[in-house]
């Protein structure tokens, strides 16, 4: 038998070594005192984080806790209006400058796959490079090719959207972001969408690319995927970050009433 996921990540672990939590000079996201409203609606609330380079982030919580909010401030699909909210030094603020520059280096996979249904696999994982990267059309598809291949789809290549799994749209998404190669890559509940068969074959993908040293966050219910991948677990409820620690503090040795009450109720499914 080869070696296990948990084994795996360990080794990669210390491969590519995170930086000390300490090291705020290391932070490639900073959220400091961030609040958002709808209306009336008070749905972020001061909310401080850093995100480490390489560090792979689980955040969980009860629906409607902000959670899916939240990572869309970071690449400003959704605007905050109170506090600070900084991507690899750049403040997003309504500078569109600042939010296209933010938007090419944070790559997002959503919980429904958003292709373009009339453009191939390969024009779908194309389109952004080109246009955006500037890249040479013959670039571009070498591209796309080399993460296809990463994702292990390939053959799909000239198929469209509607001619594949679930899990395999998926798969395209992930491809897509990849191919704008970029420093972070946001989840927003991945495998939601999926039915459950498919599901594992996503989280395979994305456990590989943890694997890689890329900055991730990722909005999961999954968290057999969290205790092998991450290296910080948050939980939200009503807003608020309640708890974070490393996952085996998290899944031992909850200190938050809202999270032990959480956990047993996702760890009973």
């Amino acid at each position: 038998m080869g070696i296990t996921m948990t084994e795996q990540t360990r080794t990669t672990d210390s491969l590519n070594p995170v930086p000390s939590q300490k090291d705020d000079s290391a932070a490639i996201i900073r959220v400091e005192g961030m609040n958002k409203w709808y209306g009336d609606f008070h749905v972020l609330r001061n909310l401080n984080l850093n995100v480490r380079h390489g560090e792979r982030i689980v955040i969980c919580g009860p629906s409607g806790s902000g959670k899916s909010t939240f990572i869309r401030c970071i690449n400003r699909l959704e605007e905050h209006q109170q506090g600070k909210i900084i991507v690899d030094n750049i403040e997003l603020t309504d500078d569109i400058r600042h939010i296209d520059t933010v938007r090419r280096e944070v790559g997002m996979v959503f919980q429904h796959f958003n292709l373009f249904p009339h453009l191939t696999v390969l024009e779908n994982c194309c389109l952004s490079p080109i246009w955006v990267r500037k890249l040479p059309r013959k670039e571009a598809e070498a591209t796309a090719m080399e993460y296809l291949e990463r994702v292990r789809i390939p053959e799909q290549a000239s198929k469209f959207p509607g001619q594949l799994s679930g899990g395999q749209q998926q798969r395209v998404a992930i491809a897509r972001a990849l191919c704008m190669k970029p420093k972070i890559m946001l989840f927003d509940e991945p495998t939601s969408a999926l039915d459950p068969e498919m599901i594992k074959e996503v989280l395979d993908v994305m456990i590989e690319l943890a694997g890689s040293g890329m900055t991730m966050i990722c909005v999961t219910h999954e968290m057999g995927f969290a205790k092998t991948v991450a290296d910080r677990v948050i939980f939200m409820d009503g807003g608020e970050i309640v708890e974070e620690a490393p996952p085996h503090e998290f899944f031992t040795n909850p200190q938050e009433p809202r999270t032990r009450k959480f956990l047993e109720q996702i760890l009973q499914h």
